[in-house]
């Protein structure tokens, strides 16, 4: 196998990417962005190297912790599970949460041979049993994968001699038909706002293109979700004054 061959066999190996895909990138990189290609190199080798999971929390880090478990302002009640880096750098995003997480790295899936162990709930379980945390909000994707996850995550807990909600709350992200039919409390998104509102803008981009006018400038639009009280959401155990 040629240089180039090897190449574009590294290059199939991202997410989406398929045969012609790769063929365009190797292409571009060596025929038109050396330096580029240069730089690629050196930051895949640098971050092969460097970059660890967090002992704690098992998020992306170059160090034994990452900043946000190193962070002591934030608030050691909270455990929010996501199941990869890029969920948890949304999570910060929304600069909305200002607790700690647990990440997956993955979901469970028999049919990939994705089981408990492979997400580390046996660790998962050790934080949420350390004396400290009072609600786990479980943030899976609105999958059917996800959706078995957080309902497995949820049963584990109370497996552990955890009482639900008398010693952790338990909240999920979205509200599926799985939350319902174990009662647990959840997210309600506005799915149908979110809906309407993509066909709207969507309308307003083809009608400016059919008329010959500027596209609507790209924006970020934020809807308000609804918290759906479940028997797995408990009262707070301790008050807090909050003066900023």
């Amino acid at each position: 196998m040629t240089a180039l061959d090897q190449l574009i066999e590294a290059l199939r190996r991202l997410p989406g990417v398929g045969q012609k895909s790769a063929q365009r990138m190797a292409y571009h990189l060596l025929q038109h962005d050396r330096a580029g290609a240069d730089a690629l190199a050196r930051a895949l080798q640098d971050a092969a190297r460097n970059v660890r999971h967090c002992e704690r929390c098992h998020t992306f880090s170059e160090t034994p912790l990452c900043a946000i478990c190193s962070d002591r302002h934030r608030d050691a009640r909270l455990l929010c599970v996501v199941e990869s880096p890029a969920d948890q750098a949304a999570m910060e995003r929304t600069a909305s949460y200002f607790g700690y997480y647990f990440v997956l790295q993955g979901r469970i899936s028999p049919l990939d041979g994705v089981s408990t162990r492979e997400i580390g709930v046996d660790q998962l379980l050790e934080r949420a049993t350390d004396g400290q945390v009072e609600e786990v909000i479980l943030a899976t994707s609105f999958t059917a994968e996800g959706e078995a996850t957080a309902h497995v995550l949820a049963e584990a807990l109370r497996a552990r001699g955890l009482r639900i909600p008398e010693d952790i709350s338990v909240v999920g992200y979205d509200h599926t038909l799985m939350a319902r039919s174990v009662q647990m409390a959840t997210m309600r998104q506005p799915l149908h706002e979110m809906g309407r509102r993509a066909v709207e803008l969507l309308v307003e981009r083809i009608d400016a293109m059919r008329r010959n006018k500027p596209l609507p400038a790209p924006g970020h639009l934020v809807l308000p979700t609804e918290l759906v009280a479940g028997v797995t959401l408990g009262a707070p155990r301790r008050a807090r004054l909050v003066i900023s």
